[in-house]
């Protein structure tokens, strides 16, 4: 039996298969259904943040409201940023996806520089807002806002660093299929948190001017 178990295993190309990617599943099936359990796991948890900030928005304790303090002209602009990168990452993938390397060069860089951009625009906006005696700890409702949009920024950072990483691979073994794989990993993790941001620009910038 031992024999049978340790048989060679040749793909399509005649080269071995690792005994770990073996199975009835392939391991890009397996690698997709873990990633979209990680992308589930993460809504669950920025739902739980919406939930919190919906509890806690009129609980000012005698200062200021979203309404007094929030400068939508920078989160327009801000948002605007995320999903131009959105945009961009899409065309990444695409010619990641057909082997363009000077595309994908082109678009992973401009999905980078809007990212950073957007988190420029957040790091500003909370600096501000601390600089003026409004910090997470000034009210329930402030606590709130820092944590909910403190998190998806934390993740976009996340992803920006992500996204350095992805450049070493592209730079040291090309556009391999398992490289093309992890960029579409990468691509469905950007583009949660745009819908996760669509969310926070209607739920707590937008629904502050009629709370």
């Amino acid at each position: 039996m031992s024999g049978v178990a340790d048989a060679v295993v040749l793909d399509s190309h005649g080269r071995p298969i690792p005994l770990s990617e073996r199975g009835p599943a392939s391991a890009w099936s397996m690698i997709s259904f873990g990633f979209w359990l990680f992308l589930l796991s993460d809504i669950v948890i920025f739902a739980s943040l919406f939930a919190t900030y919906a509890v806690l928005q009129k609980a000012t304790a005698g200062g200021p409201s979203g309404k007094d303090i929030f400068e939508l002209r920078n989160v327009f602009i801000e948002t605007c940023c995320l999903l131009a990168s959105s945009f961009a990452c899409g065309l990444m993938l695409i010619a990641a996806g057909r082997r363009q390397l000077r595309n994908f060069y082109l678009w992973a860089v401009v999905t980078w520089v809007l990212g950073a951009a957007f988190i420029g625009f957040e790091v500003t906006e909370f600096s501000d807002l601390v600089a003026r005696g409004y910090g997470p700890t000034h009210s329930a409702f402030l606590s709130a806002f820092f944590t909910l949009v403190g998190t998806h920024g934390c993740h976009v950072t996340s992803g920006l660093l992500w996204l350095l990483v992805m450049f070493a691979q592209v730079a040291t073994l090309g556009l391999r299929p398992t490289v093309v794989r992890r960029l579409f990993c990468f691509s469905l993790f950007w583009h949660a948190l745009d819908l996760v941001w669509i969310g926070v620009f209607t739920i707590v910038y937008l629904g502050s001017l009629h709370a």
